[in-house]
């Protein structure tokens, strides 16, 4: 009879030691509540500032019954955690403002209707932003099928080919990992709508394109180093030749990586403004046609609603940035999981 051992956590603490734990820290978070209540501390900042005092109060108090080794363990998983708290509530207070304030006017309107004969200031019931993500959509999807081939194709010369000029190709792409998005957006203005007179959903995705590259070749770059070099041997043991084996090897082992590239590079442009203010501008009406003229975009419709100021104005631009914050989590939400799914 064959016996079957099982895994054991010792690392893991005991089920009543969790438990007062747990209510330890419901009791101080209670506290912390009424402190706030009779006190000067406001809102949430307020009561966070409380129970992390109290949790330090605490932790000084219980270490008094514990060795020197075990005081400086939980001193530091108490300034750890701390830390985590304080790097993780700006995001958490971002997402939920803008979840409560945009859902406001996150009506079906808003998803199929444009500005065209709608003011800002009419009820939310009229008019949307569909106009909005029409053009955002066009302008990304331009964008990346011209940057797409080309970041891969610069991660394949640095890693596979290793040209003489790799190292200046490498350093060409991390200064434009630094470019100001105004930067790129000034430079299509004075080169491509300057030259055209117009601007332009290609104008608009050319800027977008300047910006998502150093992403996507970054990314193309560190995940084709992942490639086993036993791999390009043995194509090369079989007689290919370097760029069929990059083809046929190579590429298709890290296809779920470079999907993965181009979605965060989708998501690091997406919810850009500077360069569409000269390049695209706006628009209130749907526009097809990516050279006929200024199209609108979510975060020009987000800049713009603000911009005027009135309260259903406002409402519109916060739930146009709860649809782009939706878009870009999507994003990568769908870029994590095709880079788990393959597991080559």
């Amino acid at each position: 009879m064959s016996m079957q051992a099982t895994p054991t956590r010792p690392w893991e603490k005991e089920k009543i030691v969790r438990r007062n734990n747990s209510l330890t820290l419901l009791l101080g978070a209670l506290i912390a509540y009424v402190v706030v209540l009779f006190t000067g501390f406001a809102g949430p900042d307020g009561w966070a500032v409380v129970l992390l005092a109290l949790a330090a109060a605490f932790t000084l108090v219980r270490n008094r019954r514990l060795s020197v080794k075990e005081r400086k363990d939980s001193r530091a998983r108490l300034l750890i955690a701390a830390a985590s708290v304080i790097a993780f509530a700006p995001w958490i207070s971002i997402f939920v403002s803008v979840l409560f304030k945009g859902v406001k006017g996150l009506r079906p309107n808003f998803i199929v209707s444009d500005m065209r004969t709608t003011t800002p200031d009419d009820f939310l019931d009229m008019g949307g932003a569909a106009h909005a993500i029409v053009g955002s959509l066009l302008m990304v999807l331009i964008a990346t099928v011209i940057t797409l081939p080309l970041g891969i194709l610069s991660g394949i010369y640095i890693t596979e080919v290793r040209g003489r000029f790799s190292g200046v190709v490498r350093i060409v792409i991390q200064s434009m990992s630094g470019v100001p998005s105004i930067v790129a957006g000034l430079f299509i203005y004075t080169t491509f709508v300057d030259a055209t007179g117009t601007f332009s959903a290609l104008a608009g995705a050319l800027a977008l394109g300047i910006l998502m590259l150093p992403t996507v070749a970054r990314t193309s770059e560190e995940v084709l180093k992942l490639v086993p070099d036993d791999l390009r041997s043995a194509g090369y043991a079989l007689g290919a030749r370097q760029w069929r084996s990059t083809l046929i090897v190579v590429l298709p082992t890290v296809r779920s990586g470079l999907i993965t590239a181009g979605l965060l590079g989708v998501a690091r442009v997406i919810g850009e403004t500077a360069p569409l203010l000269a390049t695209a501008l706006s628009n209130t009406s749907f526009v097809f046609n990516p050279v006929s003229g200024p199209i609108g975009s979510l975060p020009m419709y987000i800049f713009g609603m603000l911009q005027i100021g009135t309260e259903n104005s406002i409402n519109r631009a916060w739930t146009g940035a709860l649809i782009l914050l939706i878009v870009v989590l999507g994003l990568f939400s769908l870029a994590r999981y095709v880079a788990g799914k393959d597991k080559r």
